[in-house]
């Protein structure tokens, strides 16, 4: 039963205001396409800095940290707070990819491509690519796999759907991400459903209902949550039945979850966010990654098979960048791929284990309430990658020599903050399943261990490797 959504508020009204200023933030959309073509397209075809660069003084430098130190983290964290407010406001490709289906060839949408494992399928193979090619260092990396994005979502643009964003419903590589995050948000665009019916009560007596042009193909009247809404505000006050309205944090996971979760948000959760992304961040520092190099390269001079030495593989399948002294082996971006992919089998499994475990003891084990108590770990996964993602902020930072004495504490403190907000909502969730509390408590004990497993990683990454 539909909640009636109370009198305008000052949120009702800003959404009302993005509603009645489309234009402005089309306006608003065109300039980040500027500033984002222009940060992939002009350090592509620079010179690569050399040791005497800053921040301040060299483009590629810059555009490095604006793409990797601030756009992306923030980006990422913008989700939990506003909701997906950079897909529908911001966001380059969306816009393009609308706008180029605008003229485009408005075909229907094929059955492969609503496919719902795309969305962590996608990011793993993005992730697992742009660590081939050092997509966080070298611009030329930056506009392959960037403006390759782009440009697919330009052509899906162009061949699907009619003023549509086809490309951000379905392929886009973070989409599922932002989707998982999204559902943190404080306020979301709600629709009261009696009010809803009453329209069509007045659009009988001659009241002319104005139809709305949901981009991102989100059916409106059904509309639950924030996960899929780009909170564009165009819907706004439509029918008199949809605002822009707080929720509780938890309401989406723990209210809608068991019907929203599927197998590929909890794959995209735990061998995703939680095991192929760790493994793109470890590798750079971990100790054990050069131990196995060395291991393998010993045994194949040993076997007299020197091709996976060479150092020929091309840019654009695995770094090479001579004049940096960064050029990767055919061992070396074998190994990339393979520690990776091994890190988010071993991280994924264990997690859906421990997972699988503190669901039995809520009763008979069943699968939607695996993939509705995986759904809790979201803010730790969340914080995680945005861990890693700053890292590259802070070592950016670093090299400019200012003091970063905080890091520490403050990554220890959003850890804390994501495993207490987790654990929170798994407690909730568990109340949905059963009144029992020991029965809670035990599936409480699994979960603490799942959070306790995530937390290795990160221990690993910041304080294990470099001792």
């Amino acid at each position: 039963m539909s909640s009636v959504i109370p009198r305008a508020g000052r949120l009702q009204q800003a959404g009302q205001w993005m509603q009645r200023h489309g234009s402005t933030i089309r306006a608003i959309q065109w300039v980040v396409v500027a500033v984002y073509a222009f940060l992939i397209v002009v350090p592509a075809v620079m010179p690569l800095p050399d040791g005497a660069a800053h921040l301040w003084n060299n483009l590629t430098l810059a555009a490095q940290f604006v793409f990797w130190g601030i756009w992306w983290p923030f980006v990422l964290l913008s989700m939990v707070m506003l909701g997906r407010v950079w897909c529908g406001v911001l966001c380059p490709e969306g816009a393009l990819s609308e706008f180029a289906s605008k003229f485009g060839r408005g075909w229907a949408i094929p059955r492969w491509m609503r496919w719902g494992g795309w969305p962590f399928v996608a990011f793993g193979l993005t992730t697992i690519y742009g660590q081939m090619v050092s997509v966080y260092q070298y611009p030329k990396a930056v506009l392959l796999v960037l403006g390759g994005s782009t440009v697919g979502a330009m052509i899906i643009g162009v061949l699907y759907g009619r003023e549509k964003r086809v490309w951000c419903k379905y392929l886009c590589p973070v989409n599922g991400v932002f989707s998982l995050l999204a559902r943190l948000a404080p306020f979301h665009f709600k629709v009261d459903e009696d009010a809803w019916r009453r329209s069509y009560t007045k659009g009988e007596h001659g009241h002319r209902v104005i139809p709305i042009n949901c981009a991102p193909l989100v059916p409106l009247r059904n509309m639950k949550g924030a996960q899929d809404c780009h909170m564009c505000g165009r819907c706004s006050g439509h029918r008199d039945a949809i605002a822009l309205t707080w929720r509780s944090p938890s309401e989406e996971v723990v209210q809608l979850g068991d019907k929203a979760a599927n197998p590929w948000d909890t794959a995209l959760i735990l061998y995703g966010l939680l095991g192929i992304a760790i493994g793109a961040f470890h590798w750079t520092v971990s100790t054990w990654f050069v131990d196995l190099k060395q291991i393998f390269a010993a045994w194949l001079i040993d076997h007299d098979i020197l091709w996976p030495l060479d150092t020929n593989a091309p840019w654009f399948l695995f770094t090479h960048y001579p004049e940096q002294n960064d050029v990767f082996s055919w061992l070396d971006g074998t190994m990339v791929v393979g520690y990776i992919v091994v890190t988010g089998l071993v991280y994924g499994t264990a997690l859906l284990a421990l997972l699988a475990a503190g669901t039995r003891m809520l009763g008979k084990f069943d699968a939607t309430r695996l993939h509705h108590l995986t759904l809790a770990l979201i803010p730790l996964a969340g914080v995680g990658v945005f861990l890693g993602l700053s890292a590259t902020t802070v070592s950016l930072l670093r090299a400019e020599h200012l003091p970063l004495w905080w890091v520490p504490g403050l990554r220890l403190g959003l850890l804390a903050a994501a495993n207490l907000w987790s654990a929170w909502l798994a407690w909730r969730v568990t109340r949905r399943y059963t009144s029992a509390l020991g029965s809670r408590l035990l599936a409480m004990v699994w979960f603490v261990l799942a959070l306790a497993v995530a937390d290795s990683a990160w221990y690993l990454m910041f304080w294990g490797f470099s001792r």
